[in-house]
């Protein structure tokens, strides 16, 4: 565990021990804001404060020494002076950049005019063994960052504004759900059946209850149940899970917005969607509705355009019929793309991925979806081979999917069966009887939303990796590859 820990660190370590100091104390003195201070700094000049925080790297000018203590809110700059500090000043050296300290002191400024915190008493709080890395040679490498997050956090500060604002925008969801009346629920995580998507789930085994369970891939059949029960409005914020690849775009758990209103439709639900994103632009981009993201600016201000997805296949794939599975195979060889073994109505979407996702520039709702990759959607009167279907696009990329509920039992009970007759890997093994038990019971019309927080971090904070919107994303074990894992 010691690797990679400078021996002078470790011996000052222990120099403070044999001198009967505790490097790792229960508690000191807890620290004001700095950016509290900071904020009417010329009015609390001479005041007696305490900060508490991570100081940077220390400048050692003989009698008076410099450095930067970082809190959660910002820096400021400290002076360690000989004359105020006499019992400290003979174990000065102990204390290095990146230790974590609590400060007493004068407020005041440098000569230069600096802000600075003249320490009068300093308390360790923490000792690192190891030391930050340097501020213009340091953390860089980018898979090193995702492994060692805990680093990049303190080392960068725009990761830690990245982070506090995908706490903002949760928050902001959040806010914007409650103030329509939903109700914010919890459902199963481990489910005896996957559904409400299609994905490769994760298997996992109960041992008390001898079953097999997985990670749920969409919390859309539980969160249905409740509308039958009479919960009219209701959302969950969590956790799901795909065992499929890692991109860009995806990491197999994620975070997942889901909402279901009764009475609606998939037309309320895209003027929620538009609603949202009103929301999010006044609180947390203050009004500002133009994003930059992967090279380009797009604007999130309400309406949205709006096209049907037939038609944008057909533009981009003229004389090919979509229901035609001769002629999507034969379209599905010219892209290259897998044919064998494929499902028909995959193979189709495949197609449309590969030829209309790049050109969604967007935002855009691609809205009427065919029945045969919708089988959760109520179908549309006037054309039954499509559903009440839209999602949001942004630069190509997925953002949202709803749709108006299929609430007919034995319409829903015919399409599980179609589903589970095609089984692949990302389909259920088994009809979900007790879901189909719940919709004879009556559920009211009603749209349903899933929106990934994730990308939509992404997009709002102009990020092109999701990895930069996840604490700590999945990466494969240094370990399995024979590496050793390094610090910074």
């Amino acid at each position: 565990m010691t690797d990679g820990i400078a021996n002078d660190r470790l011996e000052k370590l222990a120099a403070m021990q044999q001198a009967g100091q505790d490097p790792y104390p229960a508690r000191v003195a807890k620290g004001q804001p700095i950016a509290d201070l900071l904020s009417d700094f010329a009015a609390r000049t001479g005041q007696i404060v305490t900060i508490a925080g991570r100081l940077g790297q220390i400048r050692d000018f003989g009698k008076l020494r410099f450095s930067h203590l970082t809190d959660r809110t910002g820096a400021l700059q400290v002076a360690f002076q000989r004359d105020r500090l006499p019992t400290f000043w003979p174990e000065r050296k102990l204390i290095e950049g990146n230790d974590l300290v609590s400060i007493t002191g004068e407020l005041g400024t440098t000569q230069k005019g600096e802000p600075t915190l003249w320490a009068n008493e300093v308390t360790l709080a923490c000792k690192a063994l190891r030391p930050a890395p340097e501020k213009w040679h340091g953390l860089t490498d980018t898979e090193q960052r995702y492994r060692m997050r805990y680093v990049d956090l303190f080392a960068n500060p725009e990761v830690r504004q990245a982070f506090a604002q995908r706490s903002k925008i949760v928050r902001e969801v959040r806010h914007y759900f409650d103030s329509l009346g939903y109700l914010e629920v919890e459902t199963p995580i481990l489910q005896p059946i996957f559904g409400g998507a299609s994905a490769r789930p994760f298997v996992t085994h109960h041992n008390a209850l001898d079953m097999k369970l997985y990670l749920r891939i969409a919390p859309e059949l539980y969160l249905k149940r409740l509308l039958v029960g009479g919960m009219e409005r209701v959302f969950e914020i969590g956790r799901v899970f795909r065992n499929e690849g890692i991109s860009t775009r995806h990491n197999p758990e994620f975070t997942m917005l889901e909402s279901y209103e009764a009475w609606a439709d998939y037309r309320d639900i895209m003027a929620r969607v538009e609603g949202l994103f009103a929301h999010l632009v006044q609180t947390v981009l203050v009004g500002k509705s133009v994003v930059h993201f992967r090279e380009r600016d797009y604007d999130l201000k309400p309406p949205f355009q709006k096209a049907r997805y037939l038609d944008l296949f057909a533009q981009q794939n003229p004389g090919v019929d979509w229901f035609d599975h001769a002629s999507c195979v034969a379209r599905a060889r010219e892209l290259h793309l897998k044919v064998d073994g494929i499902e028909p109505a995959k193979l189709a979407n495949d197609v449309f991925e590969a030829t209309v996702e790049d050109t969604l520039l967007g935002p855009i709702f691609v809205h009427d979806y065919p029945v045969a990759i919708s089988p959760l959607a109520k179908r549309m009167r006037e054309d039954a081979r499509v559903t009440e279907r839209f999602e949001l696009f942004v630069a190509g990329m997925e953002i949202g999917n709803a749709f108006s509920e299929l609430n007919d039992p034995i319409d829903q009970e015919q399409r599980l069966r179609e589903q589970v007759a095609h089984k692949d890997d990302e389909t259920p093994g088994e009809i979900d009887v007790d879901y189909v038990t719940a919709l004879e019971f009556g559920m009211p019309p009603a749209g349903g939303l899933g929106i990934g927080i994730d990308r939509l971090c992404m997009l709002l904070s102009g990020a092109s990796s999701i990895r930069d919107v996840v604490l700590f994303p999945l990466l494969r074990r240094l370990e399995a590859t024979g590496e050793e894992s390094k610090g910074p």
